[in-house]
């Protein structure tokens, strides 16, 4: 990266959204600044500035320039700087990544937070949809090592940040995913062998205990 551009992220330290932006720029071999924010409470004036629209992180600031929403962040890196490319080199391909990434957003944060808000029935309907999703992906990566096939790819990025959290919708769940979906578990193990993704992922022990901290702050306790 050239010495003129500068980089900063609004980030939260315990935001699997973040996470995805980091291990872009680490997979890029790029440098940047943090500014960490209070989510719960104060939000900078920055970031109310960069992202009026929501107020949320992760925003990255290139040049001074908002670009916010953590998948289209990726995805804004990816074309920014094209080597090594997260986003497979034929059209089918990206269509398929953008299928991927688009359902995973969709439906992996959100239905792991239905696991951590639900008790008794509910909480059973819960850890089943999730696992039902997961196995759902476990399909599209086939018989590869990743979703992009041989080679770690953006749909990986996508996904890999989220897991950060699992180990909370595990133990509130009552379920083990390396049982549940074997092929999925080693995929995250696969991943976390990456210097991008090690340096970069969320202590689950931390992950867990902040989402303690949600539970008693949404009643659920």
């Amino acid at each position: 990266m050239p010495s003129d551009e500068q980089l900063l992220l609004l980030d939260f330290w315990v935001s699997p959204f973040s996470t995805r932006v980091k291990i872009a720029l680490a997979e890029k071999g790029l440098s940047y600044e943090i500014q960490e924010e209070d989510l719960l409470g104060g939000k900078s004036d920055l970031l109310f500035k960069s992202n009026p629209l929501y107020a949320k992180v992760p925003v990255l600031l290139h040049n001074g320039k908002p670009v916010v929403e953590s998948t289209n962040i990726v995805h804004y890196i990816d074309e920014t700087w094209p080597s090594p490319q997260l986003l497979p080199a034929c059209s089918y391909g990206r269509s398929r990544a953008r299928f991927w990434a688009d359902f995973i957003d969709k439906k992996v944060f959100d239905a792991g937070s239905n696991i951590w808000r639900s008790k008794g029935d509910e909480l059973e309907a819960a850890k089943n949809d999730f696992i039902d999703i997961l196995k759902k992906l476990e399909g599209a990566m086939g018989v590869k090592d990743y979703f992009g096939g041989d080679e770690f790819g953006f749909v990986d990025v996508i996904l890999i940040g989220l897991t950060t959290w699992f180990y909370a919708y595990e133990k509130y769940g009552g379920f083990k995913i390396e049982k549940e979906c074997p092929k999925f578990a080693a995929w995250i193990n696969r991943c976390k062998e990456r210097d991008s993704v090690a340096k970069n992922y969320i202590d689950p022990q931390k992950a867990y205990e902040f989402v303690g901290l949600l539970r008693e702050m949404h009643g659920v306790e």
